[in-house]
């Protein structure tokens, strides 16, 4: 099987939309200073939670279909930004985009590992 570009395009989307919609009220209230310390974790999470949402309809490659979700997700937001200087937590947040995406490829694998035994008749350990 190919990689899905359609899937990872709409997640890497969805992903950048959740962490704007984080980042934006935080900054607007005033509280900009803190989005060195809530983003990070953020894009993890974010997108950890959306690789295993919409990576539901993915058939083979799922890690590398995550790691794609992230790294397609920081291109979105270079080109977004225009690629101006930011903080060094921020290219950490783009390092854990990439982690986040493996890791619900990962659970999306295991997942599909799983069906595959029950469907098979197969204990599962």
């Amino acid at each position: 099987m190919s990689v899905q570009w359609g899937r990872v395009l709409l997640a890497a989307f969805v992903m950048e939309l959740v962490l704007i919609a984080i980042a934006v009220p935080l900054f607007k209230s005033g509280a900009g200073r803190v989005l060195v310390y809530v983003i990070p974790p953020a894009a993890l999470i974010a997108t950890f939670a959306i690789t295993v949402w919409l990576g539901r309809k993915i058939n083979s490659k799922f890690v590398l279909h995550g790691m794609l979700i992230g790294i397609v997700g920081t291109l979105m937001y270079v080109a977004l930004t225009r690629a101006k200087p930011e903080p060094w937590q921020y290219w950490v947040a783009h390092a854990l985009k990439v982690v986040g995406g493996a890791a619900g490829g990962m659970v999306l694998a295991r997942r599909q590992t799983a069906g595959t035994s029950a469907m098979l008749g197969v204990e599962s350990r």
